[in-house]
């Protein structure tokens, strides 16, 4: 816990994409992920992971291209998770509960990607802390409407059979469109937590090309 605190104290305002590690670079959902990762960090987000592959790959990918701060939460496992390339910061973890505390702690949206357990685990912690007050409202976006569809047809079940209230249903935007992903966040994390001055946002690509050519 103190090695992620020391490591994430000065990384400002982040944005957390969760989703599989297994997804490659030719996969629709990388690319759609890599872009979250550079419209994030052209908002003056922080993109955080968990620093493995697949879908935290591309996130941090996008980060890294559009000159955004990158970071990564790795996890220790024998097979499968190696920290990706792409990042500024990455720190590693043994547990799974220290590392998704830390995920949580600096973030004030949260992006979930098509993914398996562990993405469907830190979907349904986020959403609880959210329910329960334990932290504040921050936007959480489903991105990936058919892998999700199956999912949210069990949570209006939930809704529908008195598990979950109503309003509980507000807690999530569902798209497939990374624009309207990120016109939510400012909405919901930008105005509503007026993080104006604590962003740094960056110049397009094409604005830096252009300065640099100047």
């Amino acid at each position: 816990m103190l090695r992620g605190f020391r490591g994430l104290h000065f990384a400002g305002p982040c944005i957390t994409v969760f989703g599989s590690a297994r997804l490659q670079d030719d996969h629709p959902h990388y690319q759609m992920a890599r872009d979250v990762g550079a419209a994030a960090s052209h908002m003056g987000f922080a993109v955080m992971t968990g620093g493995g592959p697949g879908i935290m790959e591309a996130a941090n990918r996008g980060t890294k291209e559009a000159g955004g701060c990158s970071i990564g939460c790795n996890i220790e496992l024998p097979h499968e998770q190696m920290p990706n390339p792409y990042l500024d910061v990455s720190i590693d973890f043994k547990y799974f509960f220290v590392r998704k505390m830390m995920l949580v702690k600096y973030s004030y949206a949260f992006v979930v990607m098509p993914g398996g357990f562990g993405t469907v685990d830190e979907l349904f912690e986020s959403l609880t802390l959210i329910q329960t007050g334990k932290v504040q409202d921050f936007p959480v976006v489903l991105m990936g409407k058919e892998f999700w569809a199956p999912l949210l047809a069990q949570i209006d079940h939930m809704n529908d059979t008195g598990m979950i209230s109503p309003g509980d249903l507000d807690l999530l935007l569902v798209t497939d469109d990374v624009d309207e992903a990120m016109a939510h966040i400012k909405a919901h994390a930008v105005e509503r937590f007026r993080l104006y001055h604590r962003l740094r946002p960056i110049r397009a690509l094409g604005e830096q090309s252009r300065a640099k050519a100047a």
